[in-house]
């Protein structure tokens, strides 16, 4: 047994040793990562179209982010949030200043940043209104509370019972969702595009009739922007596309372009509510991370990247469906920005193992939609080859 292979034994080793086996995970073991590319222990080089989720948003190791997260550790890591520092300032500023002048605070996860979402619109009626509805399809996150706001029953299975107070209309249908809107109603959340549900994206109408009855209804709107957010759609939050202005958004995932953070974004009436002892994180907000949000927004902005995702957006799309009619095995296509999803008439599995074995790294959800999540800075020539393996692994 070669060097390489006895380190990916042995790593795969202690996993199986003293990890819980929660996650079918691909018989790959990383070694390191740069750009859009990923390779194994072996030295394979695998193209990586799905960006983990959505997290690594500049890419893997982007030069300046790495320095950011240097220059900062060195100096300072973590302090608790009962002191100030410069670096969770600058990054409330940077959201503030890029989305709708909210007030932020800051948690770990996307599922951290919905329920904080969740709970700040109970606090702003002082428990009078309790009640939240989301929709079908959704997915919101893996705690009691985010989880029972999902509307899929497969995440529920098995965890019973769930905690009371929620209720589940139909994506995309208004008229749904009047039907469940009422006095005790304080929240309304909605992904603008549903990430785990399959790359579905929210009609405007569906949106503006949303804001409009939430208004009328006394109930606050919540964007679950953890998917969308930060650049991925080709604006800096996908609520722009709409026009729209929630009263609370939410955050994670590509926030920190690999490093955990999220945050719950509030406008300053609706944040007020939020006052000392209500609610806390140990490391929400701590000063690496943080360090690390900054430089996400600084890249996005110095090397323009809103622009490259609008536009190798639209072309991803159009290539995709020129594979659809080259292959025959795409149902539809679907995205926006760097969000896309491309439903199969054949197995994903297979698909996404073929696209392995090629050196391209995709994701498959509900078995046959493929989600394709690219960093905000995949340049046209990666695109082509990305998409030259994705349909030899397509066409079988």
């Amino acid at each position: 047994m070669s060097k390489k292979s006895s380190k990916a034994a042995r790593i795969k080793a202690s996993f199986a040793r003293a990890v819980i086996p929660n996650y079918l995970r691909q018989d790959i073991v990383i070694d390191r990562a740069k750009g859009v590319k990923v390779w194994d222990t072996e030295g394979k080089a695998y193209i990586d179209l799905f960006s983990g989720w959505a997290v690594t948003s500049v890419g893997h190791c982007h030069p300046k982010l790495v320095k950011a997260v240097k220059d900062q550790a060195s100096k300072l890591m973590y302090m608790p949030n009962v002191f100030y520092w410069e670096s969770q300032g600058k990054l409330a500023d940077y959201i503030s200043k890029h989305s709708f002048g909210g007030l932020c605070f800051f948690c770990n996860s996307g599922a951290e940043s919905v329920e904080g979402a969740i709970k700040l619109a109970r606090l702003v009626t002082e428990g009078r209104r309790w009640r939240t509805v989301s929709f079908s399809n959704s997915f919101h996150g893996r705690t009691l509370a985010t989880l029972t706001a999902t509307g899929q029953e497969k995440y529920h299975k098995g965890i019973g019972p769930l905690p009371p107070g929620f209720d589940h209309a139909q994506f995309n249908d208004l008229k749904s969702a009047e039907k469940l809107v009422g006095d005790e109603t304080a929240s309304v959340i909605v992904e603008l595009v549903q990430g785990e549900g399959g790359i579905n994206i929210s009609e405007p109408k569906f949106i503006s009739g949303l804001r409009k009855l939430c208004d009328d209804r006394g109930a606050l709107l919540i964007f679950d922007e953890v998917w969308t957010g930060v650049g991925r759609s080709g604006k800096w939050f996908c609520h722009q596309h709409y026009g729209v202005t929630p009263d609370i958004m939410t955050l994670a995932k590509g926030l920190g372009g690999g490093l955990p953070i999220g945050a719950v974004v509030a406008t300053p009436e609706v944040a007020r509510a939020m006052k000392p002892g209500t609610h806390a994180s140990t490391f929400g907000g701590n000063a690496v991370a943080a360090a690390a949000g900054c430089a996400v927004f600084d890249i996005i902005e110095k090397e323009h990247l809103l622009a490259n995702v609008e536009k190798n957006g639209k072309y991803m799309l159009e290539r995709l469906r020129a594979i659809q009619k080259r292959t025959g095995r795409i149902s539809e296509i679907r995205g926006l920005g760097f969000m896309i999803g491309v439903d199969l008439n054949v197995p994903g599995a297979d698909v996404v193992k073929r696209a392995t074995e090629a050196g391209l790294l995709l994701n498959c959800t509900h078995e046959r939609t493929l989600r394709l999540a690219p960093a905000l800075n995949m340049k046209r020539a990666e695109i082509d080859e990305a998409l030259k393996r994705l349909e030899k692994a397509i066409a079988g």
